[in-house]
């Protein structure tokens, strides 16, 4: 024999309880790996639940060097918020492009009109809400706040996110989504923010697998027949 009975069978018994251990992980890799394969990404950000953009044509419009701006204009942007332009400048404060006005937010009556805006009119709005803070597991989690939140009718639990301070239409979450951040944090491993695939645990268990699968190859070079009579 190439190793004695005793070696053999802790070599058996570490690959056992190593695939034990790494067995429901591996599992969680597959499924949401296949998931992802036999998913379509459009789908999952919502692609189908929204309008297909129109731009509109403003005339009449304050010019930027009207604006009395005491921090100076470094950046400027012509965004419609509730079928009204205004200037988004400085990344930092809407101005109404007509009139020069500050906007320090959006009202709800806006929200929705700006929701409706970017969802597909077959869906009913059903609920609004302001959310102003969000754990590192919630579905708007990295985006600003404050925020609307509005709910519409359907088995596919459609929300849709608008931020308070710029107007914008952040983004929209729903069933499959949901489904998709799950498998995404099983997949990582990042089970405190979702997004990180350097983290520690990911790597322990990749070392763990390699260490499993050549425990695997150990296992049946030291229990073959065929070896056995080669080094007979």
């Amino acid at each position: 024999m190439l190793v004695k009975g005793k070696t053999s069978k802790k070599i058996r018994t570490a690959h056992r309880y190593l695939g034990l251990f790494l067995g429901i992980q591996f599992l969680f890799w597959t499924i949401s790996g296949l998931y992802f394969s036999w998913t379509d990404l459009d789908e999952i950000h919502g692609d189908h639940f929204k309008k297909v953009p129109v731009k509109k044509e403003y005339k009449n419009l304050l010019s930027p060097s009207e604006i009395n701006f005491s921090n100076g204009i470094k950046s400027l942007e012509l965004r419609e918020i509730a079928e009204n332009p205004y200037y988004w400048i400085n990344e930092n404060k809407l101005i109404n492009a007509y009139n020069g006005v500050v906007k320090d937010s959006i009202t709800k009556q806006e929200a929705i009109i700006i929701s409706n805006n970017n969802i597909l009119d077959e869906y009913e709005i059903s609920d609004i809400e302001i959310i102003y803070e969000v754990g590192n597991h919630h579905e708007y989690r990295e985006k600003p706040l404050p925020a609307f939140v509005i709910s519409y009718d359907g088995s596919d639990k459609l929300k849709s996110y608008i931020s308070i301070k710029d107007g914008q239409f952040q983004t929209v979450r729903h069933r499959s989504w949901r489904w998709f951040d799950f498998l995404w944090m099983t997949h990582t491993m990042d089970y405190e923010t979702r997004d990180d695939f350097n983290n520690k645990l990911i790597r322990a268990f990749s070392v763990m697998g390699l260490i499993t699968v050549m425990s695997g190859f150990l296992l049946w070079f030291v229990t073959s027949k065929t070896i056995r009579k080669i080094f007979k």
